[in-house]
């Protein structure tokens, strides 16, 4: 026989659902929210949907916790059942495949991760191989090539040959400043990182577009506040549009000057639908959280008379098993054995078992909810029912009652 845990499953379950939810989040800001005059909504709505969907699937915390419930239990890790060598040998198959992408994803990561770091330290290099002058405050690196007027961090940067001319409009100026000003480099540099992480996922590269177009929404809006010129602004851009030269990691003045981005300078504000959909969305994310976290009480809390509650000022310790956990889903493999009946049938599946650990650290009130037949849940009760006691739970000192959830996975010897 053998066993082990569901920490894979566990990820593969976790990328599943984070990346249904950005699809979600993403679909919702194309529909609802991308033509709207709202940006800095907008920013904040694109930077939370990226943390809501990695932090959400997590379960860290259960809108369930704050209801009372009756029914709260322990959900511990899957056990593999198997005692043909064949299934034994295509796990082993399915770890070394598994160790392949692990290796795989580790070295495009890496891959990654040094090519930002390089695009990154570029920037610092360039302000100390070329000179620096300040101009209201603001911060220019004025370099010896031709370059669009272009900002990153702290700084702007711009051709030196082109402002000692005075070829540089005010306006374009404005623009990089109105980057720095809101802080866009952190934004960029968030969602660098997050791709490096999970490069496989490519909502991420779309969520960058998403954001940088944003930007330079707000960017537009900042300049057409200060100068109130929206025409000829708007022809000043179309002069950098046939130039698809772009910095990576930096705000650009000639990010995807597109039709929608002229139109949005002019684009008339409607309270109204800006209301409505912003309950709109609120509604959709409250909706998700909740989609979201439904399991995630039974992985945190206990249950039974006399039983531990949810009370984060109490000291509450859980219950254990001789030798830690692994030593548990060691005897329940060892012990184990495969009915005759269910040997005979070619298939395999899952049951759930669970057990109530008593103050006195013995196991109790065994419960089948999901069961294969054949003799396999009566099986797994015996063995839980042999299993040594447990050190106890305890809350503030005081022997408490716990319930767990075990499930098992059980393959036949066909």
């Amino acid at each position: 026989n053998r066993f082990r845990n569901s920490k894979k499953e566990k990820m593969i379950t976790y990328l599943l659902k984070s990346g249904v939810l950005l699809v979600v989040f993403y679909a919702v800001y194309k529909l609802l929210l991308e033509n709207e005059r709202m940006f800095r909504f907008n920013r904040a709505y694109l930077l939370g949907s990226l943390v809501f969907s990695l932090v959400i699937p997590l379960q860290l915390f259960s809108i369930a916790s704050f209801f009372p419930s009756k029914i709260k239990t322990i959900q511990l890790d899957e056990i593999m059942i198997v005692s043909n060598q064949s299934i034994l040998n295509k796990v082993s198959y399915n770890e070394i495949v598994y160790f392949f992408l692990s290796a795989i994803y580790v070295l495009i990561a890496t891959i990654l991760l040094i090519r930002f770091a390089v695009n990154v330290s570029s920037f610092f290099l360039k302000m100390k191989k070329n000179s620096v002058q300040f101009t209201d405050n603001q911060k220019l690196v004025l370099m010896k090539e031709s370059v669009l007027p272009h900002s990153f961090w702290n700084a702007i940067f711009i051709s030196k040959e082109d402002f000692t001319n005075g070829k540089i409009p005010s306006e374009l100026i404005a623009h990089e400043k109105a980057h720095l000003e809101q802080k866009h480099t952190l934004d960029i540099l968030f969602v660098e990182v997050l791709q490096i992480v999970f490069w496989f996922n490519p909502m991420f590269v779309l969520f960058e577009k998403a954001i940088k177009l944003n930007h330079e929404f707000l960017a537009d809006e900042a300049v057409n506040k200060q100068f109130d010129e929206v025409k000829s602004y708007q022809n000043l851009l179309l002069q950098f549009a046939s130039n698809k030269h772009t910095v990576v990691l930096a705000s650009t003045i000639n990010y995807q000057i597109t039709k929608k981005r002229l139109l949005m300078m002019t684009k008339e504000k409607s309270p109204i639908a800006m209301v409505l959909k912003v309950s709109s969305v609120t509604v959709v994310s409250i909706l998700l959280l909740i989609a979201f976290n439904s399991e995630a009480t039974a992985q945190t809390s206990f249950n039974g008379k006399n039983s531990i509650g949810v009370n984060e000022k109490a000291d509450v310790k859980q219950p254990q098993f001789p030798g830690g956990i692994e030593k548990f889903y060691m005897f329940v493999g060892q012990n184990f054995k495969m009915p005759e009946e269910f040997s005979k049938q070619k298939k395999g599946g899952k049951i759930f078992i669970e057990f109530m650990v008593e103050k006195d650290g013995s196991l109790s009130e065994f419960k089948v909810v999901k069961d294969l037949g054949y003799g396999v849940a009566d099986e797994a009760i015996r063995v839980l029912k042999h299993s040594p006691k447990w050190i106890p739970a305890t809350e503030n000192g005081q022997a408490v009652r716990v319930m767990y959830s075990l499930p098992i996975t059980i393959q036949s010897n066909n």
